[in-house]
């Protein structure tokens, strides 16, 4: 199924419930020793917009925007507003020949965690390339992004240079479907709605 470059309404999804989620599949030895093997490599977001209907506006455009997704079928944008900023970081190194650089958030914490960013917001990629603010447009000392994958293009000067630090910021959306294929509308008062709407990451955007 296709990949809808559409954002999912903010307005509704402002309030979301949930995040990041692993899977660790825990064996308990006799001796009560555990042993824990790490079955995702990469995080998987889940989240439950219910709580941003608030009128009957709302429930108008989640349902137009349900039936142009045919309820699983095509993945959408997703903003994540616990988490939907990079802020300006290190995403490489000139080369003299690599001119593509794919953008990703690194967490750090003792370790670090590398998140790629295959959904940046268009107009909001910043980048910088041995400390110095590039702008975006074709020319060979500018940069293009595909805010479909999140790879950064440097024009050809910039792509010459060699071992000169590229950075970037932006805000991102996350790929992600619904995780229903039916309506279950509650109407508890009129223009009070009740529906859970679970939305889940999807890795293969296509």
């Amino acid at each position: 199924m296709a990949f809808h470059e559409i954002q999912f309404p903010t307005n509704i999804s402002f309030g979301a419930v949930g995040g990041a989620e692993f899977k660790t599949t825990i064996v308990t030895l006799d001796s009560g020793h555990e042993r824990r093997n790490i079955d995702w490599s990469m995080a998987r977001g889940e989240w439950d917009v219910v709580h941003g209907l608030e009128d009957q506006a709302d429930i108008d455009a989640l349902i137009a925007f349900f039936r142009a997704r045919e309820g699983r079928a095509h993945g959408f944008r997703f903003k994540d507003w616990s988490d939907f900023e990079l802020a300006r970081q290190n995403i490489g190194t000139t080369d003299g020949a690599t001119a593509t650089h794919q953008l990703f958030k690194r967490y750090a914490s003792l370790v670090n965690y590398d998140r790629t960013i295959a959904k940046p917001v268009s107009g909001s990629v910043q980048v910088w390339v041995n400390n110095v603010a590039i702008v975006e447009g074709a020319g060979g000392s500018q940069f293009t992004v595909d805010t479909t994958t999140g790879i950064v293009t440097l024009g050809a000067t910039l792509a010459a240079q060699s071992g000169t630090a590229v950075e970037a910021g932006c805000e991102f959306d996350v790929p992600v479907r619904f995780n229903l294929d039916k309506m279950n509308v509650t109407i508890s008062f009129h223009d009070i709605y009740d529906w859970p709407v679970p939305v889940i990451e999807i890795r293969d955007i296509t």
